[in-house]
């Protein structure tokens, strides 16, 4: 699992890179971006997009001091449905 850290105050981007993981012609047709625990002043998911092979988030705020788990589940275009997480430490830098 993939792990980063950010500030409080900061707006991180992260993506999954998807094609490597599916056969050619796979094509990510829905994604979804999910901040665990859900908590006031938590991460936030401010933005999210998805193309063929990637799924993209703008990750926002957080409280110094707790670990969050994002997650993005993907529907594929041939109706599979999987999902990677990472986990955000947030800290003051």
């Amino acid at each position: 699992m993939t792990m980063i850290v950010k500030d409080p105050g900061t707006r991180v981007d992260f993506a999954f890179e998807w094609g490597a993981a599916y056969p050619e012609g796979q094509a990510l047709v829905a994604s979804e971006w999910l901040a665990m625990p859900d908590e006031p002043g938590g991460v936030t998911i401010a933005a999210q997009t998805h193309e063929l092979e990637q799924a993209a988030v703008t990750l926002a705020g957080g409280i110094a001091g707790h670990v969050y788990r994002v997650t993005n589940r993907v529907t594929l275009s041939d109706g599979q449905i999987d999902e990677r997480s990472m986990t955000v430490r947030v800290e003051e830098r």
